[in-house]
């Protein structure tokens, strides 16, 4: 069975997987990234790690992976293949394209940014399947985006589109590590929740699940942090929606577990304030932790002259 190999690379963890031409994980592994260890440990953990991968493959399938695709944060040069900066792994100017491909015996691979991959998949084959136009918003420690568009992501001319968490809601807000103050991620990204409801509730050890746990059950000090969370939120994604008309917008993340006591006042705070712009579907992302894992094995198979069906544009389904 023709196959690639996939890689997802977190600050504390890796995901990895052999991807079937379906999108079907077929082998799925996961391991600690190792930070601690230094920079050029968990780069040689990524060559072993890949290399494990292909030996299974081969095992399993009595074949090589015909491609690789890998997902890493920070700051990333695609075209040269280049993980340029990386705060906390502490990278810069990694070549990773090259080193992968040396220790898969020259089978090409694909780089790509985390955020932007996990895009990839939820618009390919997760909760944006079908849509032209979409935004990818996972809402964790920070906040990003994916800009897609038939099928692709939008790295912009400089690899920095979709840097939501930046657009700046409360002028004169709380200080964000980017050197600008009231960014949307320093009010409504899951970190942001945990900060003021351990402060509301008095309880430091309280975090952004437990917030919405509260919200259920009534709280008015939980009410009150949620609801400015989710309206700082809906700032920022009504800009976002101005400048871009998505289709559809798809809500990732750790504070989306959530659900409906995210979603519920999250469409209505949004609705409220468009006034001329068309209101897209607003839903949960559906692959969880896995759409970097899907997303980098979708960019492995791009490499491929055998790779995966184009997913139907909205105008093609309703055709």
């Amino acid at each position: 069975m023709r196959h690639v190999i996939a890689l997802d690379v977190g600050g504390t963890g890796m995901k990895a997987a052999l991807v079937g031409a379906d999108g079907t994980l077929l082998y799925e592994a996961r391991r600690a990234t190792g930070r601690e260890r230094g920079p050029d440990a968990v780069v040689e953990s990524i060559l072993d790690f890949a290399a494990e991968l292909r030996a299974q493959g081969q095992e399993r399938y009595g074949r090589s992976a015909v491609a690789a695709g890998v997902a890493v944060p920070g700051i990333i040069d695609a075209d040269r293949g280049v993980a340029v900066y990386a705060a906390n792994l502490g990278w810069r100017d990694v070549p990773m394209r090259a080193l992968l491909s040396e220790r898969l015996d020259g089978v090409p691979v694909a780089l790509g940014h985390d955020v932007r991959t996990g895009g990839l998949a939820e618009g390919r084959i997760g909760a944006g399947k079908g849509a032209d136009r979409f935004l990818f918003v996972p809402l964790g420690t920070g906040i990003a985006g994916a800009i897609g568009i038939a099928g692709t992501i939008e790295a912009g001319a400089h690899g920095y589109a979709g840097e939501i968490g930046h657009i700046v809601v409360r002028p004169g807000g709380p200080a964000c590590g980017c050197g600008q103050r009231g960014c949307l991620e320093t009010l409504a990204s899951a970190a942001a929740v945990t900060r003021a409801w351990a402060e509301a509730s008095g309880d430091p050890a309280a975090d952004a699940a437990d917030c919405a746990k509260a919200v259920e059950s009534g709280d008015p000090a939980a009410v009150r942090v949620w609801r400015e969370a989710v309206d700082s939120l809906a700032d920022g994604l009504v800009t976002a929606l101005t400048l871009l008309d998505p289709r559809t917008l798809i809500i990732g993340g750790g504070l989306a577990e959530a659900g409906e006591t995210l979603f519920t006042p999250l469409r209505a705070a949004v609705e409220e304030r468009v006034t001329f712009q068309k209101l897209p579907a607003i839903v949960p992302a559906a692959l969880g932790d896995t759409a970097g894992c899907l997303g980098a094995g979708l960019l492995a198979w791009d490499l491929s002259s055998d790779r995966p069906a184009a997913r139907p544009t909205d105008s093609e389904v309703s055709a």
